[in-house]
């Protein structure tokens, strides 16, 4: 039988808190204080629905232990590119091969339930998983009620018939062209309609007509269900939904409105995972996805469900938190204003797109080379060996380094050059088990690097080319913090 067979999560470190939103804007709408505790999860600068996408792919992968993968699927309303596939870009950050069948899916805030039933009913082959990432970097207008009620992040489950956790029981769909927000094509910022009329005539409609379904294609009681996962930015509305259906209210799963924030498409995954870290052997679980409609899945966890852990899931994402109040610095990464960059920032930043794709294996998938004959690693990979006592021609295997851990060696913090989050922190790394590079660093509090910081690698942005639309994709270091 197909289920999920592993799970991962991603939330960045930055947690904006929700009174610096209500102190810059409540001179225009008191309304906002009412909303004003917590947090909300922001992505860098650096950051946006690819980077978040890899982070929860790897963590996912954590948990597969080396099972062959055939399939991707991302899901988001907010990728960064609208004419180039962007799950390639995660898949060959993640070095997932080019056997791979790739898939962006779109334009509803339901993609990534959509999207699981596809895999769930055979996107994966036999023996092999589909990997599902779900991923969203959201803009709103300043002072708004999403501003205060939205967040970022990213998920993943894959799916397969081997070593289940999860059992696929069955699904159901409710499609209808209710609009409760939208996007144009030359709008960056969704528009959104009433809230009551979202709640009566979308969710309690919507929800209980597809569950409803699925329930009785099953033979599934309501009362049966042990978690229900509703993403709602309406505190109130899953609650409403659940007792329309008949499902207890202690099965309600937690939106985290409070200290991550509702991140769109990715949600329902988001507050799947944090289900899969609670749920017991046997439980039923009932995912749903609502937009244009609604989705609905039924799952069953499995034994197997505690010998599958991530890295980090939905708890060690949460766990791993930097508190800002600095909303000023939100608006400016989220191009929601007119920022001075100054000289430095004016550069013409243009991608050769030839020399990129020549050097994809070091740039995307941070793939360095290890020698045949001596086993020295270095990285760029290039012709000749380095070892001075080797210098073999043409013996570089691919060796990929993105999971190694490594040691600064040198490091700068420079105000004098441009970065998005001055000062720009630089130096050489060095890798366990062989290689160095000149790395840029990122989310570095001050204090944290010194000469022999560990430091652990993700997939970011390196530069934004505003003339032509483009952004540049590289691997930075961090320091590992305990």
């Amino acid at each position: 039988m197909s289920g999920i067979t592993a799970y991962g999560a991603y939330i960045p470190r930055s947690r904006l808190q929700k009174s610096a939103i209500a102190d810059a804007n409540d001179w225009f709408d008191a309304g906002l204080r009412s909303l004003a505790k917590g947090e909300r999860s922001v992505c860098n600068w650096d950051e946006d629905t690819i980077t978040m996408a890899v982070e929860a792919g790897r963590d996912c992968l954590s948990g597969l232990k080396g099972a062959p993968v055939n399939a991707l699927y991302l899901a988001s309303t907010t990728l960064p590119f609208l004419d180039r596939q962007n799950s390639v870009v995660v898949s060959e950050a993640m070095n997932m091969g080019s056997s791979l069948r790739t898939m962006d899916v779109a334009a509803s805030q339901r993609a990534a339930t959509t999207a699981l039933i596809s895999l769930l009913e055979g996107g994966a082959a036999a023996g092999a998983n589909a990997l599902l990432l779900a991923s969203e970097h959201r803009r709103s207008k300043c002072g708004s009620r999403s501003e205060m009620l939205w967040g970022d992040g990213a998920a993943a489950v894959a799916v397969g018939d081997e070593n289940v956790i999860a059992d696929y029981l069955g699904s159901e769909t409710y499609a209808t062209d209710f609009v409760d927000h939208y996007r144009g094509e030359d709008s960056q910022i969704s528009y959104e309609w009433e809230e009551r009329w979202i709640r009566d005539e979308g969710f309690l409609k919507s929800v209980p007509l597809a569950v409803g379904r699925l329930l009785e294609k099953t033979g599934v009681k309501a009362a049966d269900i042990a978690h229900f996962v509703l993403a709602s930015d309406q505190a109130r509305t899953p609650a409403a939904v659940a007792k329309k259906i008949g499902i207890k209210a202690d099965a309600l799963a937690d939106n985290h409105i409070a200290d991550v924030g509702v991140t769109g498409v990715a949600h329902p995954i988001l507050m799947l995972t944090e289900v899969l870290e609670k749920a017991k052997p046997g439980e039923l679980i009932l995912l749903t996805g609502f937009g244009q409609g609604a989705d609905a899945v039924l799952l069953r966890a499995t034994d197997a469900l505690a010998s599958v852990q991530p890295a980090s899931g939905f708890s060690g994402a949460l766990a791993r938190r930097r508190e800002d109040s600095n909303y000023n610095k939100f608006l400016s990464a989220n191009n929601l204003v007119d920022r001075d960059v100054g000289k430095r920032g004016e550069l013409d930043k243009q991608s050769y797109l030839a020399a990129m794709y020549r050097r994809k294996d070091l740039l995307t998938g941070f793939v360095g080379g290890k020698c045949r004959n001596c086993g020295t690693v270095q990285i760029p990979k290039e012709k000749y060996c380095i070892n001075p006592e080797c210098g073999a021609l043409d013996t570089q295997d691919d060796h990929p380094l993105a999971q190694a851990r490594g040691r600064v060696m040198t490091w700068t913090a420079d105000r004098l050059t441009f970065d998005w989050n001055p000062p720009a922190y630089f130096g050489l790394v060095e890798f366990e088990g062989g290689g160095r590079l000149m790395m840029d660093f990122t989310e570095v509090e001050p204090g944290s690097v010194d000469t022999g910081t560990e430091v652990s690698l993700h997939f970011r942005i390196r530069q934004f080319d505003n003339q032509r639309g483009f952004r540049k994709y590289f691997w930075k270091a961090t320091p590992v913090r305990n």
